[in-house]
């Protein structure tokens, strides 16, 4: 395994490899219109891409709120990839081009642990193990079934 890790990248190539990687978790992104929305907005906003060779492995999208912050709004790693550091490295990767640009916070929605689904009792750990901690349950934002958790991680920003 010979991990690269690129971008940030803004054009529609992310956005195949968002379909396909997003194809491969139905466990995670079952719901259709939420799928196709991550497809279209994977165009549109900064993408990074986790490479092994010519395969991605692994793509993590950024939306930028204001200056001060920003949100994971999509990340998937094929199966196959779990546990290996490929997440790791795309979070690592965003945060360093956010702390360039000067963000301070960077947040991440995901699934409340109200919510007993297995899949996503690991996504929360995994965004804890790096740095990630709760902020809010929002319980309607989705819908009563699918209770949002957001969780926050402050950045510290390189001096300008």
């Amino acid at each position: 395994m010979n991990i690269h890790i690129e971008g940030p990248i803004i054009d529609r190539k992310s956005s195949a490899i968002c379909e396909s990687i997003l194809r491969s978790l139905p466990d995670w992104f079952g719901i259709e219109e939420a799928v196709m929305d991550y497809i279209h907005k994977a165009a549109e906003n900064p993408a990074i891409i986790a490479w092994d060779g010519d395969t991605a492995v692994g793509f993590l999208v950024i939306h930028h709120h204001n200056p001060y912050s920003a949100e994971i709004f999509v990340m998937g790693v094929i199966p196959e990839y779990h546990l290996r550091g490929v997440g790791r490295a795309l979070v690592q990767k965003a945060e360093e081009m956010l702390q360039k640009a000067g963000v301070e916070y960077l947040q991440v929605k995901t699934l409340a642990a109200t919510h007993p689904d297995p899949g996503y009792a690991k996504t929360r750990n995994f965004y804890q193990a790096v740095g990630f901690r709760p902020l809010e349950v929002l319980p309607q934002i989705w819908d009563e079934r699918n209770p949002c958790i957001i969780m926050v991680k402050a950045l510290k920003p390189e001096a300008i």
